[in-house]
Order: structure tokens, then C-alpha cells, then sequence
């Protein structure tokens, strides 16, 4: 397995970021994410635990469910299905107040289902891949947040 975590300060209240980025449909503002749909409602709230997203990235389509939503500190989530095919423990966003604004952590722990060739893929290919798509989507959420 393979963890990967971005970093970003967001200048905008913690509340107004946390809500932007657990609202995924905002994801196609990057251009690297094609099409993001929310598939069923969490149980407190739409994005909350139990919910269903469905997300249609440039680099392939994934089925994901949260697992954990405390707003406005943190959401945690799981691939369930995906193509092409992944092996995934964890996705989980952070966000903490900073005098600069909001650090958000975007960190998720996957790799490629191969023997023997799926570690390298994925640190190769994976990793800088899903690194540059989280860093496009908070580029976004960093450009519809700016005051």
C-alpha cells in the first residue's frame, strides 16, 4: 500500500472550506475530474456517514462511501469499486484552523491490485496521478474560496 497526502492552506473560514470540499459535485472545477454525483445521502446530513459518491476522474471512475463526517474537522471515506481496479484502506480529509486560514491534509492509502508489478505502478504511476488530482481539486476549492 501506498500513502499519499497534499497539504493546502486555504484562506477562507473552516467552515466555508470543509463544506466546499466534502461537497465532491465541486470537484469539476478541476479539470482533471470529469463528472462527481452523490449516489445516496448519509444518514445526518447529504455527504455525511453512509453516503454514496460517484466520481468519474481522467484517470478512472470510483464508487466511494464515508465513513466518518465531523464537521467541520474531518471526513474519512472508502473505494469500494473502481476501474481500473484498486485496493484501498483509506481517504481521509483533515482540516484545521491557521492563521493563514484552513490547512486541509488530503491523505489516502491505495495501490495498483497486481503481483509483483503493483507497488511499483502505483508509487510510478498512481501516486504522482492521484497527488496532482487532490492538488488540482483544492487549487479549486483555494480559487472558489478566495475572497
Amino acid at each position: 500500500m501506498e500513502t499519499m497526502t497534499v497539504e493546502r492552506t486555504i484562506d477562507a473560514p473552516i467552515e466555508d472550506v470543509f463544506t466546499w470540499l466534502t461537497t465532491t459535485t465541486h470537484y469539476t472545477a478541476s479539470p482533471l475530474v470529469l463528472r462527481c454525483r452523490l449516489a445516496r445521502h448519509g444518514e445526518a446530513a447529504p455527504y455525511g456517514v453512509g453516503a454514496v459518491r460517484s466520481h468519474l476522474w481522467l484517470i478512472g471512475w470510483f464508487r466511494e462511501r464515508i465513513t466518518r463526517y465531523d464537521p467541520p474537522y474531518a471526513t474519512e471515506y472508502v473505494v469500494e469499486r473502481s476501474v481500473p481496479p484498486s485496493r484501498h484502506e483509506l481517504g481521509r480529509m483533515t482540516f484545521t484552523e491557521t492563521d493563514g486560514g484552513t490547512l486541509v491534509r488530503w491523505t489516502t492509502r491505495a495501490e495498483i491490485p497486481l503481483p509483483l508489478l503493483g507497488a511499483p505502478l502505483t508509487r510510478l504511476l498512481a501516486r504522482p496521478v492521484i497527488t496532482r488530482t487532490f492538488g488540482n481539486i483544492l487549487d479549486a476549492a483555494e480559487k472558489a474560496l478566495a475572497g
